[in-house]
């Protein structure tokens, strides 16, 4: 049988192939080079695309760098004259008296607000709610008492359970006249958007937005796993709430996970520092509005009266400083003032996280706080609902164990409170995790305590949290089966091919 001649085409498209993937393995490669990244994100980034034909350079195109939509740079571009001013009003507000605190955290302060612009902020109060139904109760109370504005901004929010008083309480508010605005991450509260739930909410006048939008024509333009992770909860201005929890009623979320009982931990505040919680809500909502009289304001103050957004008078005694973060904001806000915390721990340092994947130099810091003698404590929950975090986890443990820290499980349910003690004297509270994305993807928000009463609560907190803690098993942890080695580090090696370091190339270093 005689083989028929191949057509002419053929070995011309293979040459257009081939040559076009050279191009692109080298261009890429160059690109990653070239944008100073981490070392290690920058091998692995280079092992993907130098070793993967297309695919390799396509997955780098869609997660190499922390690409935000055109529209949204436009935006935070056109919101920052309006930040600036509103910068330079909160620094000619009342001052920290640091002789009535501990000095050696000046520091940390003075570094913070270098970062942000946001200077820390003296008589505030703070009640830590440690349940889910004081959580809900408290939240049910101030929004049946308001009088203008309820601003909710939640990473997840899951119709059911009590959220539903949530929902009607919110449905009273915008009967008698109250403007409730509630935006959340178009992700992570994908289901509730299309919910009878939401329906009903915005039938009664609710606003409902969508923040970071997300679907493959999107992610043409933009990175689709830059979420928004903050919780807020600003009442009339004068009342805010953040911390761990999502509008979720933990009695059925995630049930089917077999993690048990979500644990979290909130604080409801009054005093000066609402006003920054306010203004981060609007900002936020600024930027991811379509139609909203948000989008016609021209000054300062107009924005101040839309998002009620005022100074507070002194309610308290705790000096508080927040610290918004995320990409368009200092890239390495959050990520730095943790390194900063950490090594300037001098006998305890406490860490409460549920998704722990420390980069290198937080492992460092870590490491060296343990080493020259700080008694350093990381708890975590034994049962995670991520199977990558819980091995990427299980990697760094004989590091840390070798130097010291001490690691204990938290067995009563999947601990989701993000919490740090330092010394006794400075906290820090919020919605960061200790892993790469909360560092450089998601947006997120903390407070910088620097009072020794409110830090001393949470510290109590934390030793709740210990007691239904075990040490970590090191003589059967060491033991292990060399798969499950395997498996630990093959996590460790997925997750920063998936996460951009701050010093890199993209458009977005505003």
């Amino acid at each position: 049988m005689q083989i028929q001649a191949l057509h002419w085409t053929s070995p011309l498209i293979s040459t257009v192939f081939f040559t076009a993937d050279l191009i692109l393995r080298i261009g890429l490669s160059l690109r990653v080079i070239m944008c100073k990244k981490n070392y290690g994100v920058s091998y692995a980034w280079l092992v993907v695309v130098l070793l993967v034909p297309f695919l390799g350079g396509l997955l780098y195109l869609c997660f190499g760098e922390n690409r935000l939509s055109e529209r949204r740079i436009k935006r935070i571009l056109k919101a920052k004259k309006y930040y600036y001013k509103w910068l330079q009003q909160l620094a000619e507000g009342p001052q920290v008296d640091w002789s009535a605190l501990n000095p050696e955290f000046a520091p940390i302060q003075l570094h913070t607000q270098n970062l942000v612009g946001i200077p820390a902020m003296a008589g505030n109060n703070i009640s830590l709610l440690h349940s889910q139904d004081n959580i809900l109760d408290s939240i049910i109370k101030d929004i049946e008492a308001s009088q203008s504005t309820c601003h909710l901004q939640f990473y997840i929010w899951e119709a059911g359970g009590r959220i539903k008083e949530i929902s009607e309480a919110l449905i009273r508010a915008r009967k008698r006249g109250v403007i409730c605005r509630i935006l959340l991450d178009a992700i992570g509260s994908r289901g509730f958007f299309s919910s009878a739930s939401a329906r009903r909410m915005e039938q009664a006048g609710i606003k409902i937005q969508a923040s970071l939008p997300a679907g493959i024509y999107r992610a043409i333009f933009a990175r689709m796993d830059i979420r928004n992770h903050r919780k807020i909860i600003v009442i009339d201005g004068k009342i805010a709430y953040t911390g761990s929890q999502n509008m979720v009623d933990a009695i059925f979320f995630k049930q089917e996970s077999g993690v048990g009982h979500w644990v979290d931990i909130v604080a409801r505040i009054r005093g000066p520092v609402v006003e920054t919680l306010a203004a981060t809500f609007a900002s936020d909502w600024y930027l991811e509005a379509e139609q909203d009289t948000f989008q016609q304001i021209d000054d300062v103050q107009e924005l101040r009266h839309i998002g009620d957004i005022y100074p507070q008078t002194a309610q308290g005694t705790s000096a508080v400083q927040l610290v918004p973060s995320g990409p368009g904001f200092t890239q390495d806000a959050i990520h730095s003032l943790l390194l900063t915390v950490i090594y300037s721990a001098r006998k305890e340092l406490i860490m409460t996280t549920p998704y722990f994947i420390p980069d290198e130099s937080l492992l460092t810091a870590l490491k060296a706080a343990a080493l020259r003698g700080v008694r350093v404590i990381l708890i975590i929950p034994q049962s995670n609902d991520s199977k990558l975090v819980k091995y990427a986890s299980r990697a760094k443990y004989d590091d840390l164990t070798y130097a010291g820290v001490e690691i204990m499980l938290f067995n009563g349910g999947l601990l989701h409170s993000k919490t740090i003690t330092v010394d006794g004297d400075l906290a820090l509270f919020g919605s960061v995790n200790l892993d790469m994305r909360s560092f450089w993807l998601n947006f997120e928000v903390t407070l910088v305590i620097y009072c020794r009463e409110t830090t001393q609560d949470i510290r109590r907190a934390q030793m709740a949290y210990l007691r239904q803690s075990a040490p970590l098993d090191l003589r059967h942890f060491h033991r292990r089966h060399f798969f499950e080695k395997l498996k630990e580090n093959c996590a460790l090696l997925v997750s920063p091919t998936t996460i951009t370091h701050p010093n890199n190339c993209s458009a977005q270093q505003l």
